[in-house]
């Protein structure tokens, strides 16, 4: 059986749970945290930076969740998170580094802030990482024009629902995006989506900005 490390609160170990549940794969959750040093180990050998979510398919360690992603759709039957058109899959390799970069990474740098001591935070680097965000906010906006939703999950669901659930939490998506607005609420609709987003419930009061009163 396959075997995921990760933590329930991780945006990325969500971008890996939601194709497993989606597609149904059955696999073993591995919990990285102080409690499981074991998992630690794992996580710690797998690549260069000690990241989860690592994925153990037999004696090989995956790591990066769209590898995991692409893992899964190449060896496990995970029917169209990938598409077979090679153009159409290099455009949607595209969609998922806009998601990951330019949404989740971006804003982790304000959650970055939020960590440190409230003395030494910079909060004209905060105002830029928003400014940043709401630039991809209007890209996706207009992008989302010509996305058709597809009736399966893919890779760009796997990466947009994580990145755009917290995104919102750090820089509301406001009104003036109603299309990316309405999708982040189709998203977290998705029944592997929504498992993920309830799995990770109790660990909210830790978000070092406070979770809003939603979601």
């Amino acid at each position: 059986m396959l075997a995921l490390y990760g933590h329930p609160f991780s945006s990325y170990t969500w971008k890996a749970l939601i194709p497993l549940y989606a597609c149904d794969i059955p696999f073993d959750f591995r919990m990285v945290d102080p409690d499981h040093p074991a998992n630690c180990e794992v996580v710690a050998g797998a690549g260069p930076l000690r990241k989860f979510p690592v994925l153990a398919d037999g004696d090989a360690l995956i790591f990066e969740a769209t590898t995991i992603v692409e893992h899964l759709a190449r060896h496990h039957a995970a029917a169209g998170l990938l598409p077979e058109d090679p153009d159409a899959a290099i455009e949607m390799r595209m969609l998922d580094r806009v998601f990951d970069n330019y949404v989740m990474n971006t804003m982790q740098d304000v959650v970055t802030e939020y960590l440190r001591p409230e003395s030494d935070r910079d909060l004209r680097r905060v105002e830029a990482v928003c400014e940043r965000l709401s630039r991809t906010y209007a890209w996706l906006e207009g992008w989302l024009e010509n996305y058709a939703r597809p009736a399966r999950v893919t890779l760009i669901e796997c990466a947009a629902a994580p990145s755009l659930f917290y995104a919102d939490w750090v820089h509301p998506i406001g009104d003036e995006f109603p299309r990316l607005k309405q999708w982040r609420a189709h998203l977290l609709a998705l029944p592997p989506v929504k498992r993920c987003v309830d799995e990770a419930r109790p660990w909210r009061p830790h978000f070092p900005l406070g979770a809003p009163d939603r979601d």
